[in-house]
């Protein structure tokens, strides 16, 4: 009887060719920076006025499928066609995660495999939600869903890009339990900043249509200061972490990610303040929308690494017993 790491029988990244294992960071890797790449062009979009660049869907306009320039419109097809067409490059992207994860990782349990799943079948849905904005003229019913759609895609594919690095077994806690539950509280309060965040860009000047300014009933002004109010909640919240990762001698991968959450935040904080003050200059706007992306995959990251996917060929009590019929 030889014993066999069960690692054998649901191979880790670590125990693929070297190939495989680029291959697969690429993949993963890429996926997660296309899903908060279509964020910020989609905030391009928004800050350019070029939300109806193309008239129609999937053409550009009747009987044209790629935009034209004209001096009333000028390069706005160009920008949102430009949007449109990353959906293609996610698409991909979504195409191949599913197929490499199939491959050669299935290894990793059905939940991997159901969650590589997702990014393709979330990319479907966007382009189909894309098309009821460009139908309904850029609602704003239609275009906050767009724009979170896409924040829930940037935590799956974040999952996925560490779960990658992790081992193959069961799933355990890597912190103790009252740490977990902060950081799904911690991760509750951001889903409120990103929404309460969203609602207030629809609220003002940078709606996305040249010919609409205000799409939303809501007070700017009002609706800034919840924003700002749920920021304040998450930042102290984020405190109270820090202070208790370093008082339980957390794993230092925990720590080190929850220092990045606070780098994002802090880095956010900055730029929504200037913002607010300076009259929501586009490229403020610009980049407060890519740091939603960064903000959104570093809480997502703080929160998976409070748990870890052990490789079961560490441990001796996960060796089993192969029979000598199975040697053949």
């Amino acid at each position: 009887m030889t014993p066999v790491p069960a690692s054998h029988a649901s191979p880790s990244l670590a125990a693929l060719a070297p190939w495989k294992r680029r291959a697969v960071r690429i993949v993963f890797w890429g996926n997660l920076i296309c899903q908060m790449g279509i964020i910020v062009t989609g905030g391009v979009v928004r800050l350019s006025k070029s939300g109806l660049g193309c008239t129609t869907w999937p053409s550009c306009e009747p009987g044209q499928f790629t935009p034209r320039y004209s001096a009333s419109m000028g390069i706005r097809p160009f920008i949102e066609f430009g949007n449109r067409t990353l959906t293609g490059v996610l698409g991909i992207f979504a195409i191949a995660l599913l197929v490499v994860t199939i491959l050669w990782l299935r290894g990793k349990g059905r939940s991997f495999v159901l969650t590589a799943l997702l990014p393709l079948v979330g990319t479907a849905a966007q382009a189909i939600v894309g098309m009821v904005v460009v139908k309904l003229h850029l609602h704003p019913v239609a275009v906050a869903p767009h724009f979170l759609i896409s924040i829930v895609l940037v935590v799956v594919s974040a999952v996925l890009v560490v779960r990658v690095h992790d081992g193959d077994g069961r799933i355990r806690r890597v912190v103790p339990a009252p740490l977990v539950a902060l950081s799904v509280v911690m991760a509750v309060v951001s889903a409120a900043v990103l929404l309460l965040g969203t609602l207030t860009t629809n609220s003002g000047p940078h709606s996305g249509d040249i010919d609409a300014t205000m799409r939303l009933g809501l007070d700017p002004r009002t609706v800034s200061w919840l924003h700002a109010d749920s920021v304040m909640l998450f930042s102290g919240l984020l405190v109270g972490l820090m202070l208790c990762l370093y008082l339980m001698k957390a794993p230092r991968r925990t720590r080190r990610t929850a220092w990045l959450v606070v780098a994002v935040t802090a880095l956010q904080a900055v730029i929504g303040y200037t913002q607010y003050f300076t009259g929501l200059p586009e490229v403020l706007v610009g980049l407060h929308m890519t740091g939603a992306a960064l903000f959104t995959a570093a809480v997502t990251a703080i929160v998976s690494t409070c748990f870890s996917w052990t490789d079961l060929a560490e441990s001796a009590a996960d060796v089993r017993v192969v029979e000598p019929s199975e040697q053949r």
